[in-house]
């Protein structure tokens, strides 16, 4: 991989101007990426659709855009419309989400997301070049039977790149298996990256014969920017914290070597005394798990993903800041720490 890492953002905001507007300035301060997630109360393929027109040079990303929740006939017609819309510029991150929001939010089976995962890349791509095959698929998770009506549904100009997400090892090994790409997840600091995740996807290319390095390492790293460093390092401590108390995620601070505190979050979340939980959250935690302080310090910090990713996603915290915060935050990254 090259060092130093290309720089995205992903874009945050209470309306779809507003996100609009920030993807349009991450474009023009020559940032290489903009991304945007959805959750349940927001598209990620509306957003995405309303920031193409307005960049122009900077791919542009779904992190994460729900697999479960799309047939691979929508998500593979979702991708070819905004590849279209952004003249070639989209990049498709799909993912699963937690077992729990998997069978909660979707009705779904959340066993084995993996396998899911894995089944529904190839179809996605199968349904691209349509034209070339029918496709007559029945597998664990998808049922697919469908040919081509006629000429219009011809080979794409270009294969869109398809990343997936990924924080355990086996859900990262699946990029390794079959994706163009891993999106690894904002906790996945670079020790994690570097001992867990790079392992994973060696591990899942070798088992499906594929080169590692033809799957491209991307990660979202929480970036917390203000005049007032202690202010930043608090926000991105709430935010650390937040990811705390997601049983999915104590893998990665038990390897980091952050257990106990990760511990005493779940134990402090239970009682829902949010003060102690973000207080669980020590220094070297924020030092581990964030780039935080001054706009200079971040851009410093960011520097530790070089040589380990080829590329890092800014994003911002959210949990317990004000919207005003958090679009002044993502402004003063995409100020000054663009590549």
């Amino acid at each position: 991989m090259s060092a130093p890492a290309r720089r995205g953002v992903a874009v945050f905001g209470t309306t779809l101007e507003a996100m609009s507007a920030a993807g349009e300035a991450v474009d023009e301060a020559g940032f290489d990426a903009v991304w945007t997630s959805e959750l349940y109360n927001r598209s990620a393929t509306v957003t995405l659709a309303a920031i193409a027109p307005r960049t122009s040079r900077a791919q542009i990303g779904s992190g994460i855009i729900y697999g479960v929740g799309r047939s691979p006939l929508m998500l593979a017609a979702e991708a070819r419309d905004l590849d279209e819309l952004s003249g070639g510029r989209f990049i498709l991150g799909v993912g699963n989400g937690t077992r729990r929001m998997i069978s909660d939010w979707h009705g779904l089976d959340g066993d084995a997301p993996a396998l899911r995962m894995e089944e529904l890349v190839p179809l996605v791509r199968q349904v691209w070049n349509l034209a070339e095959a029918p496709i007559d698929h029945e597998g664990r998770f998808y049922k697919l039977k469908l040919r081509a009506l006629d000429e219009s549904a011809g080979v794409p100009e270009r294969q869109v790149p398809i990343y997936t997400a990924g924080v355990g090892p086996r859900m990262i090994e699946s990029a390794g298996r079959v994706a163009d790409g891993l999106l690894a997840h904002t906790m996945c600091a670079p020790r994690y990256l570097e001992d867990i995740a790079l392992p994973a996807v060696e591990k899942g290319a070798a088992r499906t014969g594929r080169d590692p390095g033809e799957v491209a390492i991307a990660t979202y790293a929480l970036a917390c920017a203000s005049a007032d460093a202690e202010q930043a390092r608090r926000e991105a401590a709430g935010m650390i914290a937040f990811y705390g108390t997601v049983k999915s995620y104590a893998t990665v601070f038990e390897h980091c070597g952050f257990g106990a505190e990760a511990a005493a979050i779940q134990e402090t979340f239970a009682q829902r005394d949010l003060k102690a939980m973000v207080g669980a959250v020590s220094e070297p935690m924020i030092d581990e798990f964030a780039a935080a302080g001054t706009p200079q310090e971040v851009d410093a910090k960011l520097r530790r993903y070089d040589g380990v990713v080829d590329e890092v996603v800014l994003s911002v915290p959210s949990f317990q800041v004000s919207d005003e915060r958090v679009a002044e935050n993502l402004a003063l990254l995409t100020r000054e720490c663009a590549p």
